[in-house]
């Protein structure tokens, strides 16, 4: 089992200290916030896409310091991505704290700094707000840009 140090080292210290991205965009395409009802953290995040990309991001964190990495990183790669992408490294951190599964790979291996913290389930739900976020903001673009115009996301993700 990890230890506390492990999950609140110095990597997660720096992450945490650099969040990035931190403008909103009134503009934005789509907004959504994820709350955990089990530590009170938010994210609200909103994003602008280009030909399927993200190309823009702004966000808001109100959240811990695994809250706080998870987010760093986000915004350090969000720019570019493809919505599948971005679901797929929401579903990979999932699995890696949930079901022992490895971290996500490629351009997001940084969030393997974060693996440490499988053994603590009540910080899961922190850690994972701001891909929660994301996923419900770009499904509101998505739906938006199909013509099925939808309300502002809001999501509890806390247990």
């Amino acid at each position: 089992m990890a230890q506390l140090h492990d999950i609140y080292n110095q990597k997660i210290l720096e992450l945490s200290a650099n969040i990035g991205c931190t403008e909103r965009l009134p503009d934005a395409d789509a907004s959504a916030t994820a709350h955990s009802k089990l530590c009170g953290s938010t994210i609200s995040v909103d994003i602008k896409l280009a030909d399927g990309r993200v190309s823009a991001f702004g966000q808001t964190v109100k959240a811990c310091l695994l809250g706080q990495a998870s987010a760093s990183i986000m915004a350090q790669r969000i720019i570019g991505s493809e919505a599948q992408e971005l679901r797929e490294v929401g579903a990979a951190m999932r699995k890696m704290l949930k079901s022992n599964g490895p971290p996500p790979d490629g351009r997001w291996a940084d969030l393997a700094v974060l693996e440490p913290v499988r053994d603590y389930k009540a910080r899961h739900a922190s850690t994972l707000l701001v891909f929660d976020a994301v996923e419900m903001a770009l499904a509101e673009a998505e739906s938006r840009q199909s013509g099925n115009a939808a309300a502002p996301a809001a999501a509890g993700a806390g247990v």
